[in-house]
């Protein structure tokens, strides 16, 4: 579960009602990414911005991306392994690369931008099942 401070929170479901509820009009203006942080400008598609100024800025902990990466299974392929002693083959996940190196170092671009694109649908569904449950408790 990503950790979304209350003021965040109020923001984007800001950007959600602007959209009409349309999540698929929210688009990644642009990212960053260092050692600690994850950064996304969001905005509406039909509204674009000119500046990052001007749009919803979302910091999420590295240490988080990487979670959501490796749970999707993003740096990740099924494939088949040989036990080490025994000699049998047997199909497992093999790791291209920790998640976020494999996002820094392997990921082709097209894999990056499934990568935060995942995370921002990743908030959104958190954020709106979490909305719901409060909504139904």
């Amino acid at each position: 579960m990503i950790k979304i401070a209350q003021k965040l929170k109020d923001q984007l479901w800001w950007l959600i009602i602007s959209v009409d509820y349309d999540y698929s009009r929210i688009a990644i203006a642009d990212h960053d990414l260092n050692d600690d942080t994850l950064t996304l400008w969001l905005e509406d598609k039909q509204d674009y911005k000119n500046s990052l100024d001007e749009c919803l800025q979302v910091d999420i902990k590295a240490r988080e991306f990487a979670k959501i990466i490796k749970a999707e299974g993003l740096n990740s392929y099924e494939g088949n392994k040989m036990h080490p002693t025994k000699n049998f083959v047997y199909k497992a996940r093999i790791e291209i690369n920790t998640p976020l190196k494999w996002y820094q170092d392997d990921a082709a671009v097209i894999e990056q931008q499934w990568a935060r694109e995942t995370v921002l649908k990743a908030i959104l569904t958190q954020l709106v099942e979490t909305e719901a449950a409060r909504i139904y408790d």
